[in-house]
């Protein structure tokens, strides 16, 4: 519920300090909120993405190769293991002061960004689902679920860290919150948010 209050509470601050300014004929007040860093730095922090799912994966030592051992290893030496734990994580930008900036313009307002990353992964092993398939000369082995859930945590983090499809959702949740923060100036200025690593970016209708 903080999460969602704080970046409100700032833009319902940036609109009284934004109608004290017009209504007192105070430009250095309007140019004061666009440039505030302070505020936009909390936006940009607080308007984080939260992602939740569920990783999987099987381990087992049968190939399947289609021969007729198959069968025969099946049944006395097969060790197959799935594992299923749901998952929370949270993208957003990492403020770093040497690639944040706000910058304006005569018509633009200029962020600059850190570029949004995966900023937290949580399995919920409470919530871990397991079942295993063993040949009859192999006995309970706990020793292997430890391992397949550390090869879990390993490769499930790896995908979710090069994930465009939430990267990019971090963005737009990042771009649609700072419009209404900069709402009150978009009559006379364009709103432009650019990414570290990013060569351009488009302007923000």
């Amino acid at each position: 519920m903080k999460k969602v209050l704080y970046p409100v509470v700032f833009i319902l601050f940036a609109l009284l300090i934004f109608w004290l300014g017009k209504r007192f004929g105070s430009t250095n007040v309007s140019q004061q909120v666009i440039s505030n860093s302070t505020i936009v730095k909390e936006i940009a922090e607080l308007a984080s993405l939260d992602v939740q799912g569920s990783a999987s994966i099987k381990r087992s030592n049968i190939e399947n190769s289609g021969e007729w051992t198959d069968n025969l290893k099946k049944a006395f030496l097969e060790n197959t293991v799935w594992v299923t734990i749901p998952y929370q994580a949270k993208y957003g930008v990492n403020i770093d002061d040497k690639l944040f900036k706000v910058q304006m313009t005569d018509k633009k307002i200029i962020i600059n960004l850190p570029a949004p990353r995966l900023l937290s992964y949580e399995l919920k092993m409470d919530r871990m689902e397991t079942s295993n398939r063993k040949g009859w000369l192999l006995s309970q082995d706990d020793e292997t679920y430890t391992a397949v859930q550390k090869e879990l945590y390993r490769t499930s983090r790896a995908q979710l860290e090069n994930n465009p499809t939430y990267i990019q959702q971090s963005k737009e949740k990042i771009r649609k919150v700072m419009e209404q923060y900069y709402a009150p100036f978009m009559k006379d200025h364009t709103l432009e948010i650019h990414y570290d690593g990013e060569t351009s970016a488009p302007a923000l209708k």
